[in-house]
């Protein structure tokens, strides 16, 4: 089943933000936009890569009241001194979730499975790379998973949440392939039924 439309399970995850340990759960991130942000593991290779991008488009991000969470299975500890050594990951200023429970890869439906020696499938303990965008009202409005090999594009995921906002706020609009800010959108009228 797909979680798509589908409101955020409870959850509480410890996270580390300007250099503190803070509790976050389903109620601290209700009322605005939110980018879940799941990437297999610290100390990596695509991952650091695409947290530096996120970094780096983080202001983007908070003009148009939207949050951060970076979320791995890595404990809250390990975030820490990431953030303390690595020179790419200095300059992260979003969340950074500890998820050791699984609970938020499992709740999203995220986590990454391995065979054993009797091709039975077992949990590995690491989530796939994906990304989640919330609503207002804690609705995963879209998903997207991608290959372990693929990093994703931080100003791609911005103009979704650009583009989901902007549908949210015109009820009878939708935004069209390649749609970007400003420009025109389609309204949802018969009259463009065969005529696109």
């Amino acid at each position: 089943m797909s979680l798509i439309n589908t409101k955020v399970k409870p959850f509480k995850s410890l996270a580390f933000k300007d250099k503190n340990f803070v509790s976050i759960s389903e109620k601290e991130i209700q009322g605005k936009w939110n980018v879940f942000f799941f990437y297999p593991a610290n100390f990596t290779f695509v991952c650091p890569t695409e947290l530096k991008d996120l970094s780096d488009h983080y202001e983007d991000f908070k003009k148009i009241k939207t949050e951060i969470y970076s979320v791995s299975t890595d404990t809250h500890f390990s975030h820490k001194v990431w953030h303390d050594i690595s020179n790419t990951i200095k300059s992260v200023q979003y969340y950074m979730i500890s998820d050791s429970s699984w609970e938020l890869t499992k709740n999203f439906e995220v986590m990454r499975y391995s065979e054993d020696d009797n091709g039975n499938l077992k949990e590995s303990g690491f989530s796939l790379r994906a990304t989640f965008i919330i609503d207002p009202d804690n609705i995963i409005r879209s998903i997207e998973v991608i290959s372990d090999g693929v990093g994703r594009n931080s100003q791609e995921l911005l103009r979704k949440v650009q583009a989901l906002q902007y549908i949210r706020k015109n009820s009878g609009e939708v935004c069209p392939a390649r749609w970007e800010k400003g420009r025109s959108t389609l309204k949802t009228k018969i009259n463009l039924v065969g005529n696109l």
